[in-house]
């Protein structure tokens, strides 16, 4: 990447690399911080989108920045709109399946007993324990994602785990 700094990222094969660069992790990024429901994949096509249309205002070495900033934003609008829907949204039903409804229950309490605990979690052990653990990203690939060090990353996935270890029964990894 460094020979390429004197490059324009308004270049095709410049902006290409970049994208087969930072679109994968800028999506397990967003995923892992927002969730499936708010689109991440989207939200990562419209930050390449802006990065393209800003092409000659942004240089290659903070092209990573703008892409995560533009894409938080896109997400933080988006959670604003859907508070919006929400509020004047009608629950509909639930489909119907041949599970018996004793365990329908215990897996819908489970999962939310679950959810409550990630969503008690700090957004940076969140991002840091999904990251890890269902992605499988290493602790220095998060580091450099987050810019933070590896001990950083090392203690909020250790807490997050302690907390999640404490708090639901049964909940084990590998």
């Amino acid at each position: 990447m460094k020979k390429d700094l004197h490059k324009d990222i308004c270049e095709d094969s410049v902006f290409e690399l970049l994208y087969s660069k930072l679109a994968s992790d800028l999506h397990n990024y967003l995923y892992y911080k927002y969730g499936e429901k708010l689109n991440p994949n989207d939200k990562v096509q419209e930050a390449f989108i802006k990065l393209w249309e800003n092409c000659k205002k942004v240089t290659v070495n903070k092209a990573k920045s703008f892409l995560y900033t533009v894409a938080n934003n896109l997400m933080l609008n988006e959670i604003k709109h859907q508070k919006v829907v929400l509020k004047y949204q009608a629950v509909s039903p639930k489909d119907h399946t041949n599970e018996s409804p004793e365990f329908l229950m215990e897996k819908e309490e489970y999962f939310k007993k679950y959810q409550k605990v990630l969503s008690n979690l700090t957004d940076e052990q969140r991002t840091a324990f999904l990251l890890n653990k269902a992605e499988g990203k290493k602790h220095d690939e998060i580091a450099k994602m987050l810019g933070v060090t590896r001990k950083v990353v090392e203690y909020r996935i250790y807490t997050a785990f302690n907390v999640l270890k404490n708090e639901l029964d049964g909940f084990k990894l590998k």
